[in-house]
């Protein structure tokens, strides 16, 4: 089990991971809340639900559950969940607990953040991806111009991740959240990311077993660039590495269509080079190509999008300035940094890679 801080210029809240957390969940809240709103989709709610709420002693409970899917993370969701809070009564003392992945995370985060102007947080992540998301306090939910672009930075009070709720994932988002691991080692640790392609060489070594000793290595990463920079007004946008199109490429294709993961995947390598005729220097994008086919990701933007309408959509990106795009390029691996690019720059590297495909 492991047990460490997250020490940010608003707020230190504790990070907690192991098996079984969710039977003790109250032994590892900072305080107690008058009142507890369990935010959940229907898949988690079916299996995890009942265990916190019996922890949480269920007359003080109320669940809040979404349909599974980034659909969730709409206005319309969103508003429900603050009627039902206001209809349950929920008090500036009441908590919010994130039970589920990055999107419950985001979208209860963002209920939290906003409901009498803030009240407490917890986020119990139930998914791989979501040990990425649950840390830094990132809060929001999406627009049809965009993903995230509304919301809040509204740090958690506790991260509360039972490792036991990772056995019950389906694959498809084992490998969404490995992409994230796999972005930390990329983007600050080298050691980390030969680890990782030692320790797992194939999709089939992808095993719940495996997160456990993995997880507070790839966390701790998050950690300490939040720590430096919460509002991501400089090195926190490293960890927007492969976003930028990743984000692009859900939005085109329609949220859900293709994971998280499998997107920032394939941003990663489009990035990756981007870096290589940014700096003329040589990246291992064969090497990581090959490794992430073996994984079982698609390495390839796909071939029913266009690239003017990528490039449009990159420009409305909330990292984005002035329609200006801005994106996380790589020196060497482990080092990255952020630089603001020409559009016909994007768009000769997409119409390359998307030719490249069709070939």
């Amino acid at each position: 089990m492991e047990h460490f801080d997250v020490v940010s210029a608003t707020k230190t809240y504790p990070v907690h991971i192991g098996p079984g957390l969710r039977h003790r969940f109250v032994e590892w809240l900072p305080k107690d809340f008058s009142t507890y709103l369990i935010v959940s989709d229907d898949i988690v709610a079916a299996r995890y639900l009942d265990d916190v709420a019996v922890a949480l002693k269920e007359n003080r409970v109320h669940a809040f559950t979404v349909k599974n899917g980034e659909q969730a993370k709409s206005f319309e969701t969103y508003y429900d969940g603050l009627t039902f809070a206001l209809e349950k009564g929920l008090d500036r003392k009441s908590a919010v607990v994130a039970l589920g992945g990055g999107v419950v995370g985001d979208l209860a985060g963002f209920i939290a953040a906003t409901y009498m102007r803030g009240i407490g947080f917890i986020q119990m992540p139930t998914t791989l991806l979501a040990h990425d998301s649950s840390v830094g306090g990132k809060t929001g939910i999406n627009h049809p111009f965009g993903k995230n672009l509304i919301g809040s930075f509204y740090p958690p009070d506790a991260v509360i991740f039972d490792t036991e709720t990772l056995s019950t994932l389906p694959m498809e988002q084992v490998r969404s959240g490995f992409a994230e691991v796999i972005k930390h080692g990329l983007i600050r640790d080298a050691a980390m990311f030969e680890d990782l392609r030692r320790a797992i060489p194939t999709g089939e070594h992808l095993a719940a077993e495996t997160f456990e000793h993995i997880l507070p290595r790839s966390i701790r990463v998050k950690a300490d660039i939040v720590a430096s920079d919460e509002k991501e007004l400089g090195v926190r946008a490293h960890l927007n590495f492969g976003h930028t199109l990743g984000h692009a490429l859900e939005a085109e294709l329609g949220y859900g269509a293709i994971t998280h993961g499998e997107a920032v995947v394939i941003g990663m390598l489009f990035a990756m080079r981007l870096s290589e005729a940014y700096y003329l220097n040589k990246l291992p994008i064969a090497r990581m190509t090959e490794w992430l086919q073996d994984l079982g990701y698609p390495v390839a933007i796909p071939e029913i999008l266009d690239a003017e309408a990528l490039l449009a959509r990159m420009k409305r990106d909330k990292k984005a300035e002035n329609e200006r795009i801005r994106f996380v390029l790589m020196k060497r691996v482990g080092e990255v940094e952020t630089v603001f690019l020409e559009d016909a720059f994007i768009l000769r590297q997409l119409r390359i890679d998307m030719n490249d495909s069709i070939r």
